[in-house]
């Protein structure tokens, strides 16, 4: 319904019942709240004023701090992230990977980081953990990487870079900042058995649109650059592809405003690394 609702607004995004309103101007963001607000007055639909922050140029949401156009991990949660005991039980284990794993995005190849303690939660092995160098690496990277990763930057666009391989595809998101781009955040997903028999550029394509949903938070509402190595991709939303699950993907791009642009496969070996991660 909220998203019905919230249709057609780029400056407005919801999570269940929470609603952000970002904007770069005090009147730009004014006029987006007589607009919400007459939306949710069409749809008999309240906004209590003791849950409402208005005009705030920063905020936690979603265990997230927003700051002058910037996101990072909430310093409260970063803190006890970094503060966690070593787990020495499986519940423990698991307890800890949730935690971090909720910021997975800000940490570069996570899943093969996570390994040696995802490992000792398989089923089989012994309650009580066994602790080892690999697992007190992976443990104390895992940390290390939170406090670390750069922050995107809002007022500036954003460039997605994916690839897929036979076995699992991957993304980047990255940001330009004085002529170098730098990496925002990460993802892989190992394909499923059906999806590995699917064609190459189906494959390029399911990477695509798993990618922009991934980092939806991100892209939204904003013109973003599409990098891709596989150049008949250049050609997804002219091309008649034939295949109806294809072009359900080209009518949901259309929802969102980027510009693609072919590399070299030399220059996407980020995303391609990723996608031949097995997760």
């Amino acid at each position: 319904m909220m998203r019905k609702l919230l249709a057609g607004m780029p400056n407005v995004v919801n999570f269940l019942d929470d609603i952000l309103v970002h904007t770069k101007t005090l009147e730009e963001h004014l006029s987006t709240l007589r607009e919400l607000f007459e939306r949710l007055r069409k749809a008999n639909l309240k906004a209590r004023p003791s849950k409402c922050e208005i005009g705030c140029n920063s905020l936690e949401y979603l265990g997230h701090e927003i700051r002058n156009g910037e996101l990072k991990p909430s310093e409260n949660k970063v803190s006890k992230i970094l503060d966690a005991p070593r787990p020495e039980t499986k519940k423990q284990v698991r307890s800890f990977l949730g935690l971090v794993g909720y910021y997975r995005k800000f940490i570069p190849n996570f899943a093969a980081i996570a390994s040696p303690l995802t490992d000792l939660t398989k089923k089989g092995l012994p309650n009580k953990v066994t602790w080892g160098p690999s697992q007190e690496n992976s443990f104390l990277s895992l940390k290390g990487n939170l406090t670390s990763s750069p922050l995107p930057d809002f007022m500036k666009s954003f460039i997605l870079r994916n690839d897929a391989s036979d076995k699992g595809i991957g993304a980047i998101l990255l940001q330009e900042r004085d002529w170098n781009k730098f990496p925002i955040a990460y993802a892989s997903k190992k394909l499923l058995q059906r999806e590995q028999n699917d064609s190459v550029i189906e494959r390029e394509c399911l990477a695509i649109v798993w990618a922009v949903m991934k980092f939806q938070s991100y892209l939204y509402g904003q013109e973003f650059l599409l990098e891709t190595d596989h150049a008949p991709l250049v050609y997804l939303r002219r091309s008649k592809l034939g295949k109806s699950r294809l072009m359900r993907w080209a009518l949901f791009l259309q929802t969102y405003k980027f510009r693609i642009i072919a590399i070299k496969g030399k220059d996407n070996v980020g995303a391609d690394y990723l996608s031949r991660l097995e997760n």
